[in-house]
């Protein structure tokens, strides 16, 4: 079998011996002057000979390398042994002593080369001890970051499937539609072809008859035939008009590929801003603090997201802007951006109005309650539920109020309009009717997608394992990934799952106790959730890993009950008070 050849590094140690006669020693000591290695001993020996009292004798790690001996072209019998600076050409003794030379400056070559060999030494040195193992991590990383893209782009792929599924019936019945208009129009084309194949028939026997009766009114030897004008009969009538077919056409601009994208969703190259990997420091080691420090901006740094304007990413420190009292309300429990400058804010109370950014009161509605119960659409329609009647209210803008959708034993607890393809998506819960001193003794909650008409697309209920996801999901939203981010309020937890409804992960929390309550998503993904327990805002990255405690009881947060980020990505948080507070967390 043979065997590999490995280089051996530069920097490998082995037992040196002493280069004097009958000496077996270990060499300790190098003489610059002569070119040998001694020991200690021999050293003092050395240096005791009058004609060596002035050579250059230090440590063997200390030595001057002897450069390759080579003979001058010029002086075939000298070495070359200097260098001239202002030539920069290495040459012999005797050619220093030549026209072109003369008045230039010169350099021992063998100190030249010693320099250039111990910068050598300590790059390869470098090369083993810390370029060499901290590219092995880096490509670990990298080879880490491929089996994680390869989850992803599985995890893309079925989603992808389930919605080009889920359109199937429907391509299928308009396909069949416009076969059977295509069919109606060539039966009815073809018929008429065959009409008109009908009239050349016709006319082509009609010439048939005419050439018998040319034929016959040649062979008459009357001569006044030829005397007179044609009969009728012998005049050629016009060929029959008939006209072309006009059949219809395939139009492909009916639709393009963004109608498509809309219905049945397309990958979207994401423009989040690709992060440099970290490369460790080589000469100063990171303490602790200085590591969990770094540690925290790498994180910070993996959710930088580009857009066409600005690179936005998290600020050192959050800055409160401004904050206001809504009269009308008692609490803020939850908040719903209507436009740049109009709010919907909501009590658990009914009590439901829209103000202005000053807190001035346009509208008030009464309702049902909740929480996280309404949202405003797309196209600025309010939506609330109404988890008394089990139904899910539409409200224009013209105040026009239609019961839109209806959800039957379930009653629908949150509501969230996605930024991205407009679909409602619903926290329910069903109560199961086994009951103790009036009290719900079982129950069951989902998750509901259903598209802009009001059309039940998916139900989200169980995980892989067939485990309940959801007990009480009484907030929800929507991240820039198209995952489902629910507040769960019994089981103390975040609960996030993909546009498919598989489970991602949960979040529950820093400390034993976790009482979640709104819960909103921003341009770079981060996951933002109350805390009514601790008084503070959670950050979360978007795969559910803690950053920070965004805001605390030492800024003034006590019991945030709802959390909402603007188009300007300036943060709005309530609290058990009637205070909106607005931050500034991004830059």
């Amino acid at each position: 079998m043979a065997l590999s050849k490995q280089k051996i590094p530069g920097t490998a140690q082995h037992f040196l011996e002493c280069e004097i006669e009958n000496c077996e020693k270990n060499c300790e000591f190098y003489c610059n002057s002569c070119h040998q290695q001694m020991c200690k001993s021999c050293r003092d020996q050395h240096l005791k000979i009058p004609e060596n009292i002035n050579h250059e004798v230090v440590i063997y790690q200390q030595r001057r390398r002897q450069p390759p001996m080579k003979k001058c072209k010029i002086h075939p019998t000298k070495d070359i042994d200097i260098l001239c600076e202002e030539c920069n050409i290495p040459i012999c003794s005797k050619c220093s002593t030549m026209q072109e030379h003369r008045g230039h400056h010169f350099i021992d070559l063998e100190t030249i080369y010693t320099e250039k060999f111990a910068l050598c030494q300590k790059e390869l040195s470098k090369i083993h001890t810390y370029f060499v193992p901290a590219s092995q991590d880096l490509q670990r990383e990298v080879r880490e970051d491929a089996t994680e893209v390869k989850q992803i782009m599985d995890s893309i792929r079925t989603s992808m499937k389930a919605e080009a599924e889920s359109l199937k019936n429907m391509v299928d019945t308009v396909l069949s539609e416009n076969m059977e208009e295509l069919n109606q129009i060539e039966k009815s084309l073809l018929k008429k072809l065959k009409s008109q194949e009908k009239t050349f028939d016709d006319y082509i026997a009609y010439l048939s008859d005419l050439v018998d009766e040319f034929q016959s009114y040649l062979s008459c030897t009357e001569l006044t035939n030829f005397t007179t004008q044609l009969p009728e009969n012998l005049k050629i009538k016009s060929i029959p008009e008939t006209t072309k077919p006009v059949t219809p056409e395939f139009s492909s601009a009916q639709y393009n590929k963004h109608d498509v994208a809309k219905l049945l969703g397309k990958v979207i190259k994401s423009d989040r801003k690709a992060e440099l990997r970290r490369v460790k420091p080589m000469e100063i080691p990171p303490t602790a603090t200085s590591m969990k420090s770094t540690s925290e901006q790498t994180k910070q740094c993996k959710h930088v997201k580009s857009d066409k304007k600005q690179t936005m990413s998290l600020s050192a420190s959050v800055t409160k802007v401004r904050e206001f009292y809504v009269p009308g309300v008692d609490r803020v429990f939850h908040v719903s951006l209507d436009q740049s400058d109009r709010l919907w804010i909501s009590d658990e109370y009914g009590n439901l109005v829209q103000t202005d950014l000053q807190g001035n009161v346009i509208q008030k509605i009464k309702t049902s309650g909740g929480h996280g119960y309404h949202t405003v659409t797309q196209d600025r329609d309010l939506i609330l539920t109404d988890k008394d009647k089990n139904i899910i209210n539409r409200i224009t803008q013209d105040n026009n109020v239609t019961e839109f959708i209806k959800t039957g034993d379930w009653r629908p607890l949150s509501i969230h309009s996605s930024h991205i393809n407009g679909d409602l998506l619903v926290g329910m819960l069903k109560e199961l009717n086994r009951r103790l001193f009036g009290m719900i003794v079982d129950s069951e909650a989902k998750v509901t997608r259903y598209n802009k008409t009001g059309k039940e697309l998916q139900n989200i209920q169980r995980d892989n394992k067939g485990q309940r996801l959801y007990d009480y999901p009484h907030y929800i939203t929507e991240n820039i990934n198209g995952d489902i981010c629910t507040s769960d309020l019994n089981k103390e937890a975040v609960v996030v799952v993909n546009k498919s409804g598989q489970h991602r992960f949960s979040y529950t929390g820093q400390k034993s106790e976790f009482d979640p309550y709104g819960i909103c998503t921003d341009v770079l993904g981060h996951i933002l959730v109350c805390d009514s327990i601790s008084n503070t805002v959670h950050l979360l990255d978007q795969d559910g890993h803690f950053l920070s405690l965004l805001l605390t009881q030492q800024q003034g947060v006590e019991y945030p009950c709802s959390v909402c980020v603007d188009d300007e990505n300036k943060l709005y948080v309530g609290q058990l008070t009637n205070t909106l507070t607005v931050y500034k967390y991004l830059q």
